[in-house]
């Protein structure tokens, strides 16, 4: 049976594959998006499809709408995003997840968030299983984001526990890939653009810091196969690469696969910036019987061929 799904946040990176794959699978899909992030060009091949729909709505006002399903992945996600407006970002995750329940709880149906790896800081254990509760600091400059992804994933719980809501609640590490924000300052994009425009790569710290790289195609899998879960299972649940990698390494594998001059410089780590990131995906294994198949060397051949249509454009 078709279901009409809602998808906020759905004009973003990883909301317009979520969207196309929820396309092809027959579904009928409700973009909600205030565009602050997200961009027309994401969607805009969606559009000629008689089963989507967009509605510009900022989710920190409530929806009336009747779907079958909500996956909220609304809300600004890199540092330089997330840090223009903090006091929004952490609306976005109170207030907007506070409607979205609400919208789910009158419905009666499932509701899927997006959460994130940051609600984790920066980690004294590691890997990060879904147990371990964090090392954040709460007043910090990345705290709206940070904190309001946790106070989300407590609203979702409470929630669940109060109204017997059935939730889905995924943790995301970094994820890459075809239609990142060219200008979120996330290392990706940003080696990338530099390799092209034959720049200087920049490299906060020594490089020595680890990040663990999934791409968009399988986490977009990890969401779906999340969602189709039995209601006895809510999460959380870590969805992302173990295959841990440092940024210096990244940096010049990116110079290789562009056959880039650029050469690397290093400067300051930014305050809070955690020194290492790498989720314990045992979890998603036993439950989803999932884990990435798309190695790093591939995925970022796509990315990179993505960012060369969108600066020759």
């Amino acid at each position: 049976m078709h279901k009409r799904i809602l998808v906020t946040g759905g004009a973003g990176f990883i909301g317009s594959h979520l969207c196309e794959r929820l396309l092809s699978e027959g579904d009928e899909v409700v973009c909600a998006d205030n565009f602050f992030t997200g961009t027309k060009d994401n969607i805009k091949h969606l559009l000629t499809n008689p089963y989507f729909e967009v509605i510009r709505h900022d989710i920190c006002q409530p929806l009336y709408i009747e779907v079958d399903e909500i996956y909220n992945l609304a809300c600004p996600a890199s540092p330089i995003h997330y840090q223009f407006d903090p006091v929004q970002t952490t609306k976005v995750n109170v207030s907007g997840s506070i409607n979205m329940l609400g919208l789910a709880k009158r419905l009666n149906i499932k509701i899927f968030q997006a959460s994130t790896s940051e609600v984790y800081g920066d980690p004294t254990v590691h890997p990060q299983p879904e147990s371990y509760w964090g090392n954040v600091n709460p007043i910090g400059p990345r705290a709206c984001y940070d904190e309001g992804k946790r106070c989300a994933e407590t609203l979702f719980f409470d929630y669940y526990r109060q109204h017997n809501i059935d939730i889905k609640v995924l943790r995301i590490f970094n994820t890459y890939g075809p239609r990142m924000h060219p200008n979120d300052g996330r290392v990706v994009s940003n080696f990338i653009i530099q390799a092209l425009n034959e720049e200087d790569i920049t490299i906060y710290g020594d490089g020595s810091q680890t990040r663990s790289f999934c791409y968009v195609d399988d986490m977009v899998d990890a969401f779906v196969l999340m969602m189709n879960t039995p209601k006895d299972f809510s999460g959380p649940i870590n969805a992302g690469n173990p295959n841990e990698v440092t940024i210096s390494d990244l940096a010049n594998l990116i110079i290789n696969l562009t056959a880039s001059k650029s050469k690397l410089i290093f400067k300051e780590l930014p305050e809070d910036d955690p020194q290492r990131r790498k989720p314990d995906i045992t979890l998603a294994k036993e439950k989803l019987s999932w884990e990435p198949t798309v190695n790093l060397e591939s995925g970022l051949e796509k990315t990179v061929s993505y960012f060369k249509t969108v600066l020759n454009t």
